[in-house]
This record gives C-alpha cells, sequence and structure tokens, in this order.
C-alpha cells in the first residue's frame, strides 16, 4: 500500500513554485510632459543594466522616415542604440526575434512609447507575461489639445505600474499639458495630432497657464525654449 503524501500546511507539494519563487517581471510607464527628462531617464536605466551585466533592448518608433540613424538621444547629449519600429510591427515578435539571433534579453525599453498602437501596448504585454521580461516605457501622456495619445490610452490602463516624471511651469507649477506654438510664439489650437516636418514647438505648461492662454490671445510669456517636432 502507498504511503500517503504530506504536504505543509499550505496545501502545496515542496518545492512547487508559488508567486513568490517566479520572475516578477512588469509592464511600467513612465509619463510626463514636454522635456521632463523621459529619454535621460530611459538612458539612465539602460546604462544601469548594461553595468551590471545585462542586456537592455531600446525600442522607438519610426514616425520620422528622415531619419536615417537608429538611436535615442536626450536634450543633454546622452544617446544609445535603437531598434526601430513601425505602427504595423508585432512587438512581442520582435522581441522573440531578437532573442534568438543575440541571446538572453534581461529588459525592454520603449521610448516615445506615446505613439505604440493598442496592439503593441498588447503586445508588450505579452512581452512581460510570456517571457517575463521587463518592459519599462516613457512618453508623453496628452498631446497640444490636452487628448490623451492612443499609446498612452492603454498603457494608462493596462501597466502595472505608473509612474509621474515632473517638470515645471514657467508660473512655477507643475507642467501637466502641453502647447503646440508656432513660428510667431502662438499657441495652436488646431491641427493633427503628430506634426512631422513643421517648424512648430512644444511648451510645457501647468493646466491653469494652458486655459490661460487658449482662452486668450495664444501668446504664451514669457516663452520658455521648447523642442522642434522631430
Amino acid at each position: 500500500m502507498r504511503e500517503p503524501r504530506c504536504f505543509p500546511a499550505t496545501g502545496y507539494p515542496p518545492l512547487l513554485p508559488t508567486l513568490s519563487t517566479l520572475p516578477m517581471a512588469k509592464l511600467y510607464f513612465y509619463f510626463s510632459a514636454m522635456n521632463a527628462g523621459k529619454t535621460t531617464t530611459l538612458l539612465q536605466s539602460a546604462y544601469n543594466y548594461r553595468e551590471r551585466g545585462m542586456r537592455p533592448l531600446i525600442l522607438t518608433p519610426q514616425f520620422d522616415t528622415r531619419r536615417d540613424d537608429a538611436s535615442v538621444a536626450s536634450r543633454i547629449g546622452l544617446s544609445a542604440a535603437a531598434l526601430r519600429f513601425q505602427r504595423e510591427d508585432d512587438l512581442a515578435a520582435r522581441v522573440r526575434a531578437d532573442i534568438a539571433s543575440r541571446g538572453v534579453l534581461h529588459c525592454v525599453l520603449v521610448d516615445e512609447a506615446q505613439f505604440l498602437t493598442r496592439a503593441q501596448v498588447w503586445q508588450l504585454s505579452d512581452v512581460v507575461d510570456a517571457l517575463h521580461i521587463p518592459v519599462l516605457c516613457y512618453g508623453l501622456r496628452t498631446d497640444f489639445r490636452g487628448e490623451l495619445f492612443e499609446g498612452s490610452q492603454y498603457l494608462l490602463a493596462w501597466a502595472d505600474e505608473l509612474t509621474e516624471i515632473k517638470t515645471i511651469c514657467h508660473s512655477g507649477k507643475k507642467a501637466t499639458m502641453v502647447l503646440r506654438v508656432d513660428e510667431q510664439g502662438r499657441a495652436l489650437r488646431e491641427g493633427p495630432q503628430v506634426q512631422i516636418g513643421g517648424n512648430e514647438r512644444y511648451v510645457s505648461v501647468s493646466r491653469a497657464e494652458y486655459k490661460k492662454v487658449m482662452q486668450g490671445d495664444g501668446r504664451i510669456e514669457p516663452l520658455q525654449p521648447s523642442l522642434p517636432i522631430r
């Protein structure tokens, strides 16, 4: 007669994997207004992984076909090689292909994550859940009209952890909104969400300042330094 098996009080057989012993990869979304240092933070994270002998993969959207370099760069001069992707690309498949060709991968970092599609955000969640690789996404939350980008919308809905990277308005308040500004320094109220090749610039402001500008003549005073669209 076979002896009865005695399990611990938890009811699990010895050495049965539990949540505490499984990889705890997560989908992270770091969001902010313009010029808050999102790309700098991404590059620092990539450096930290490499410093520990781990391999990160940086992904960046190819929304401006005039750019030939496959890299990401911050305003303070830091840069790193990146893998560019199109809106129709399956990002989980791209990650699996990278692992097949280059070996073990420890982290995926996504720059300009606001330009992800709904499907691509879901694919990145598959990288976390099926491959147990953490995915760190960095991007804007809203556009110049105060509306969510597609990628940001679904990252806010599906990410395991949300972190705001803070920056300030010229008024001294926290900047949470973005203004699109023309060459004359006036805020634009209409236009496509993504504008490629124009002379527009972007300024991060508080919600109160955003309302003030939009309800007035569109003039921003004082006009702070800002970045041209890529």
